[in-house]
Formats: C-alpha cells, structure tokens, sequence
C-alpha cells in the first residue's frame, strides 16, 4: 500500500480491527475499512475536494469525517491509479504541515 511507503507513516488500528488507520507523527492522514465495500478517506484541500467530487462519481464527502477537509474514495478502479497516489501525498503533506516543527524535525531525520 502507498500510504505505509511514506517517510514516517504507520498503520494502526485505533477503531478496532475493522479500521486500518494511517498515521504520521501522532495524526492520521488516512483510514480504510478491513471489508468491502473497499474505500479509502483522505484529508484534502477544501476547493479540490469539492472539484475533485465533482469531476469522478467515486469520490464523495468523508465518511464520518469532517466533509468539509475529507473525500472518501470508493476503490472502484474508476480513480486513476496515478490520482490516488497524488490524493494520497496530499493528504500526507496537509498533515505533515500540521505538525510541530520538533514533529517535523523527527520525521526529517528518519
């Protein structure tokens, strides 16, 4: 899975084991169900979450998340592979952005 490939990211399972979450540092940047129907809820940029629904039927606003910052994407094959790892970074970064700079300096140095 892309996700567990970024510099310092981890998978837990803070919800129970029917919920893969994704971490950086202390914060989550991803989360996916263990069970179909197969989906995955990234952090995103407001605009480009509203225009990134807007232009493919499978991705819709978080899953009970805040749907203002989270899409989730049904892993449908119908997303390009090369716009998933693109959400995916984004996520991460928006995320690592939020992080303290002692946080950051951690992850620099891994």
């Amino acid at each position: 899975m892309y996700c567990a490939k970024l510099r310092g990211a981890r998978c837990e399972y803070p919800f129970g084991p029917e919920v893969r979450v994704y971490k950086v540092s202390s914060k989550l940047f991803a989360l996916m169900p263990e069970a179909a129907p197969w989906s995955i809820s990234l952090k995103c940029d407001p605009v480009l979450a509203r225009i990134l629904r807007a232009n493919h039927a499978a991705i819709t606003p978080g899953y009970h998340l805040n749907k203002t910052h989270w899409n989730t994407v049904e892993l449908d094959g119908s997303v390009p592979a090369s716009l998933m790892r693109e959400m995916i970074s984004n996520s991460y970064e928006l995320i690592v952005s939020k992080l303290t700079a002692t946080e950051r300096q951690a992850l620099a140095a891994l």
